[in-house]
């Protein structure tokens, strides 16, 4: 999993402030993950799912989805 940046989530989920401790939650896993493909992936996040080049992640119990582009 490459995470090319945090900054625009966070702009972006400052307009919705029961986020923050989500994205703040799911950004450490990312950073700590050693994810190759996305069943490993799904053994943390069972509902992401691939969209094209990017896997989506639901946040705060599918209120709010994340894209995010990985590299294999």
């Amino acid at each position: 999993m490459h995470l090319i940046s945090i900054r625009n989530l966070r702009i972006d989920a400052a307009q919705f402030p029961d986020l923050k401790k989500q994205i703040d939650d799911w950004y450490a896993t990312v950073k700590k993950a050693d994810w190759r493909n996305l069943e490993d992936v799904r053994k943390i996040y069972r509902d992401a799912e691939a969209v094209g080049s990017f896997t989506v992640f639901n946040i705060k119990g599918n209120d709010y989805r994340a894209y995010c582009w990985y590299r294999l």
